[in-house]
Parts: structure tokens; C-alpha cells; sequence
């Protein structure tokens, strides 16, 4: 769900503690996304984008090389300054904070950061002490509406650009469910569509309220989400009524419950009061804060977006070569399966041969006897009528020759082919797990490398980025676990690695090489587990259940000679069947 008025008015009842903390630093880590550290290390995010929400954050997120217009901005007039108020503009998905800080003169000064949390009309926006806008992360003009996103029906058109007047978003003309009187909700329920479910028509007369919300009053007064109004009589009324102001009491006292809803293990939906309306079929948790919640369900999609905007332009190389190496694979074996029907050719060419006293030229074709199979059937062999007798042998002959040749060629192509088929698809695989700017770089290296980009041609050096450092866990018994990041980087694993270490990669299937330091001493089971584990979660295999995994000593992990990055072959080996666990990855992440 979005974070509606509600889930915001709880998740500001959390970040109260924020009130009086100075901020010490000032990043902006993506497009949408501000980040303010404020002292005690504590970072408190504000996304303006799809998903827009303000809760403090322990995602470790990575910093562009050079800070955005916006976030020098923000540094210019907020560093150093002190949080005076955490704040909700009404009953509005709008969250204020009330800053004060030195300007350039060393004046001390009143600032003020907007967050609109309003879906797909999100903005983050510095005002002035005068409440005039000094910059926003977007500007808005809705006088001119080409290509923007309307004001509501009705609304005035809005200004946020740099030197207006600040005016919040226009609030729709519903009624505040946190004022409603048993009277009015009951005068509203007798006047309304009676063919309306009463999800509807809390979600059409109440502001604030989100669809889930919505859907979860209605469940716990009748057991299902979606009677209508006309089926509920006084006994239903009367029940409504009981769960709508018992909500309405909890929400006023400040009574909130960060639930998670869970589908298949993975984060669904979340609320600020517990679901129910799922059932059996969806599992739910509840989170010590809703800081915790808001990170736990937009990790992986924060990630997913990461991949989505700095790896796009890669995602449509690579899969534009792995496609390319399909059909050509694919029209390669087609090719060898024809060569097959060869000795069809030689045959004909020796019947010919043998045949070629009673031949004439022109003929179209020849009826001989089949010596080659039993009983000699007669083989009717098509001539070319041009050509003379031995001619026509000679022709069925060549043809035998280039078919033999081409299988000789195409299973070397098609070998080819599938080892550059494996390595692409492992090239989209790395691109799924990216997670730093530097992996999309040494990613975007290596198929530069491969010849699969072009060089960027502007007669300029080309800047050289250290690589980006192995993933780095330790197991429960102290031992360095390293995971790599790339197909480059997990050679160089390989390559680093004393030939006592372990290494482990999923069986068949893409994933990254995982090192177990073993400091020259035997691994303890446990260890070896854990590392198991991290190579089935950082695979292809992450979403399924059990995952087979094969370990050997390092030095029995050979590169072929020639070889794409990340191809290695292994012998002897043992295989461990292990679950990918995040829980176990984070545990075991050093920081």
C-alpha cells in the first residue's frame, strides 16, 4: 500500500525523536532520495519518488561520485542545522520539517523541508523562513500541462518553482474520519448506494483512508471485505460501527501497529494495524517500528530500481547479444542436424558411378538397385539434367565433402556458441544482483572487453575506477566468506585464493564464486554450510528451495585457457543442498 495520511501520522508519531538532533550530513544517494545523518549516526531518508515515504533508515546505500544540484543546495542551507519540528500538515500526506540553521552571513535562520508524499506527484521542497520556495526536487507548473500530471479535478492549477509562495496540494473534499460522530457515520450509511461495498464507500466519503485500510474495516466488522451496504441491516451497522470507532480511538491515542504482510516469504503489503482480511494464505509480521518495516519492504525493490536506471543501457546490450547468440545458435544446429543425412549424398554419387554405363545425359533422374541396404530396393536419385553422368556424380560427391566439413565446423560454432550463450545469460544474472554503482562499471569493463560495447570514441582517456571490493561475511566461526560481484571479479577470487580455501559455486545454474578462507586449516562444517548458503542466495537458484551447491579446495578450480570470464572447470568435488537465507546474509555481512 501507499503510505497514506495515516501510516504517515504513525510514522511521524516515531521520527519525534528527531526533534532537536543536528544534521551533520547531507546526501543525496538517488535521483529521488534525500538522505540527512543526523548526530548519533542515525539517517533519516526522504524518497520523493514512486514510493514516496520519511522513516530512518539502515540500508547502506551508495553516494553518486559527484552530488546533484539539489543535494548542494540542501548542504548550503541545512548543514549544521538543528531539526526543531517533525510535523504533519494536517490531515495531508505531507511531512514538515522545521530547521534552523546559520545562513551564509552566519545569521541563524528558520528552513523548511516539505516532503509530499502524494504517489506519482511526490516532490521534496526547500522553503524559505517567509515560507517561500528557495528550489524542489521538481518544479511544477500546472498553468502549462503538457506532458505533466494534472491537479486534481477541481483544484487550482499549482506553482512550485524557485521565488513563489509555497501552497500545500489541495486536499480532496471528503470527510476527516478522525472527527466523524456515531450520528453523521450513521446518517451517511443510510443515504448511501446501497449496491456499494463498504470498503467503497469508506475510500469515496473519508479522506486519509487507503484501499487495504479500507478492505480491513470492513473485513473485521462482517468477515469479509466486501458486503455492501445494502445486506447490512442493524446487526451489521451496529458491528461497523464498533470496529470503525475503535479504530478511530486507536488512531487518536497514537496506537499503532507496524504490520508486514508476507506472500511466498516476500514482502506484500504493509499497514499500521494488523491485516486480517488475508487469511491463512498470506503470513504477518510485526516490526519493532515502522523505520524497520519501510526498509524491510523496499529493499528489494530499491534494488530492482537501482538495476532498472544505472544498468539499463547494459541490461539491453547483454540481452540483446544473448538473444542474437539464441537465433544463431539455434540456426547453427539446424544446419549440423541437415549434415547429418551425408552419407545419403555418397551413396547416391557411388550408385551413380556404378550406373553410368546405362545413363544418358538429360535424363531427370535414375532408378538403380540400393546395394547399400538389404534387399536392394530401388533408390530413385534426382540428376540435374544439364550435367553429364559424371558431372552428376561428382556433384553428389562435393556435396558429401562440404557436409562433412560443415560438421566438423558447426559443432566447433555451436560449442562456441553455447559457452558465449552461458556467459551472457551470467552477465544478466550479475546484473539482477548489482547493487553498487562500481558493479554496473566493472560489469559495463567487461563487456567492453568482450566487444559487446563500443568504446565511448571521444579521443579521451577513459577514467580507471578501482574495482569494486568482493562482497565480505564472516561465519559463525570467524572465517572470511568473500562473494564475488562479477564475472571479472570472481576470477580474481580465484586467482587471489590460497589453494587451501574452498571454493563453492551453485551446480548448474548462474551465480557467483564464493571463497571460504580456511587460513590453511580445515574448515569446520558449520562454515562450509553458511558459505554454501551465500553461493545458493547470490544465484539464480535465490527465490527457489533447496539449491544444490558444489565445493572443492581452490586448487582444483582450473580456467580453460581461452576461456570467458568466470568460466572455470572443477574436479573432484562435493555438493551440499542448502536454502538461500537472507536473514543468514544479513547475519553474517560485515559491516
Amino acid at each position: 500500500m501507499p503510505l497514506d495520511a495515516i501510516a504517515l501520522k504513525a510514522v511521524l508519531a516515531e521520527l519525534q525523536s528527531a526533534a532537536g538532533a543536528r544534521i551533520e550530513k547531507i546526501q543525496q544517494p538517488a535521483k529521488e532520495q534525500v538522505i540527512l545523518t543526523l548526530r548519533g549516526n542515525r539517517k533519516l531518508l526522504l524518497s520523493a519518488g514512486a514510493a514516496p515515504r520519511i522513516h530512518f533508515t539502515a540500508l547502506a546505500r551508495e553516494n553518486p561520485a559527484a552530488p546533484p544540484m539539489f543535494c548542494m543546495l540542501l548542504r548550503k542551507h541545512l548543514s549544521g542545522g538543528y531539526i526543531e519540528a517533525v510535523e504533519q500538515a494536517g490531515l495531508d500526506r505531507v511531512a514538515v520539517l522545521t530547521i534552523r540553521a546559520m545562513d551564509e552571513l552566519g545569521v541563524s535562520s528558520t528552513k523548511k523541508l516539505v516532503l509530499e508524499c502524494i504517489s506519482h506527484r511526490s516532490n521534496l521542497i526547500l522553503l524559505d523562513g517567509e515560507g517561500r520556495i528557495l528550489d524542489a526536487l521538481r518544479h511544477v507548473n500546472e498553468i502549462d500541462r503538457a506532458g505533466r500530471q494534472p491537479s486534481p479535478q477541481g483544484a487550482p492549477p499549482r506553482m512550485v518553482l524557485p521565488g513563489m509562495f509555497y501552497h500545500p496540494p489541495a486536499m480532496p473534499e471528503k470527510a476527516d474520519p478522525l472527527s466523524v460522530t456515531a450520528e453523521e457515520l450513521t446518517a451517511m450509511l443510510r443515504v448511501g448506494d446501497f449496491e456499494r461495498t463498504v470498503s467503497q464507500f469508506l475510500l469515496d466519503r473519508f479522506t486519509a483512508l487507503s484501499p487495504l485500510v479500507c478492505r480491513e474495516l470492513a473485513f473485521q466488522s462482517f468477515g469479509s471485505a466486501e458486503p455492501t451496504l445494502g445486506t447490512l441491516g442493524e446487526p451489521g451497522q451496529e458491528s461497523f460501527l464498533r470496529v470503525f470507532f475503535r479504530w478511530q480511538e486507536n488512531v487518536r491515542e497514537g496506537r499503532f501497529t507496524p504490520s508486514l504482510v508476507l506472500r511466498d516469504g516476500r514482502p506484500a503489503d504493509f499497514s499500521y494495524l494488523p491485516i486480517t482480511q488475508y487469511g491463512p494464505t498470506e503470513a504477518e509480521v510485526v516490526r519493532p517500528s515502522f523505520s524497520l518495516l519501510l526498509d524491510a519492504f523496499y529493499e528489494e525493490r530499491e534494488r530492482q530500481d537501482r538495476v532498472r536506471q544505472k544498468g539499463q543501457d547494459l541490461l539491453k546490450t547483454a540481452s540483446t547479444a544473448r538473444d542474437r547468440a539464441a537465433r544463431k545458435l539455434s540456426a547453427q544446429e539446424a544446419d549440423l542436424e541437415r549434415t547429418r543425412d551425408r552419407e545419403r549424398l555418397r551413396i547416391c554419387g557411388e550408385l551413380i558411378t556404378a550406373n553410368l554405363y546405362r545413363m544418358e545425359k538429360g535424363a531427370p533422374r535414375l532408378e538403380a538397385e540400393n546395394y547399400y541396404e538389404e534387399g536392394c530396393p530401388i533408390l530413385s536419385i534426382p540428376l540435374d539434367p544439364l550435367l553429364t553422368p559424371q558431372q552428376n556424380a561428382a556433384k553428389y560427391f562435393k556435396q558429401y565433402a562440404k557436409a562433412k566439413t560443415a560438421e566438423r565446423v558447426l559443432t566447433e560454432q555451436i560449442e562456441k556458441g553455447r559457452l558465449e550463450l552461458l556467459y551472457l545469460s551470467s552477465v544478466l544474472d550479475e546484473l539482477g544482483r548489482a547493487e553498487l554503482e562500481q558493479d554496473f562499471n566493472d560489469i559495463r569493463s567487461e563487456l567492453r572487453a568482450g566487444g559487446y560495447l563500443k568504446g565511448r570514441g571521444t579521443g579521451k582517456k577513459e577514467t580507471k575506477r578501482p574495482a569494486a571490493r568482493p562482497r565480505e561475511f564472516r561465519s559463525s566461526a570467524g572465517l572470511r566468506i568473500l562473494v564475488g560481484r562479477s564475472n571479472t571479479q570472481n576470477d580474481l577470487l580465484v586467482k587471489g585464493a590460497d589453494k587451501r580455501d574452498i571454493w563453492f559455486h551453485t551446480q548448474k545454474i548462474h551465480g557467483s564464486h564464493v571463497i571460504l578462507c580456511t587460513e590453511g586449516a580445515p574448515p569446520d562444517q558449520e562454515s562450509v554450510e553458511q558459505a554454501a548458503a551465500l553461493a545458493a542466495y547470490f544465484s539464480q537458484g535465490r527465490e527457489g528451495g533447496t539449491v544444490a551447491v558444489d565445493y572443492t579446495p581452490v586448487k582444483n578450480v582450473k580456467k580453460p585457457a581461452g576461456a570467458r570470464p568466470g568460466m572455470v572447470v572443477y574436479d573432484p568435488y562435493q555438493t551440499a543442498y542448502v536454502h538461500p537465507d537472507g536473514a543468514l546474509v544479513k547475519k553474517l555481512a560485515v559491516k
